[in-house]
């Protein structure tokens, strides 16, 4: 599967310190995107319009879907933040 990010997600990566974990942890999402993935923190999310899932990296999140072959990772942002 293809990893496609949001102009606002690379920014908020890029600001990141941990940027090369973080990297590292969506080259790793490619392999399997859903929650059975043992290798990765991911959950499945509640009351989107959508299936999304959740990806957690260290303090940072990412929520993303899964449409037509494509990962589109849709936000990140850090833990205290919260889910829209």
């Amino acid at each position: 599967m293809e990893v496609m990010v949001h102009p606002r997600v690379k920014k908020f990566i890029n600001d990141r310190q941990e940027k090369k974990v973080v990297i590292e942890h969506l080259k790793r999402l490619k392999e399997d995107p859903y929650p059975s993935n043992k290798h990765l923190d991911i959950k499945k999310l509640k009351g989107k319009t959508h299936i999304m899932y959740r990806l957690r990296i260290g303090d940072n999140r990412f929520e993303y879907f899964i449409d037509e072959g494509k990962i589109w990772i849709d936000s990140g942002f850090k833990r205290g933040r919260g889910y829209r």
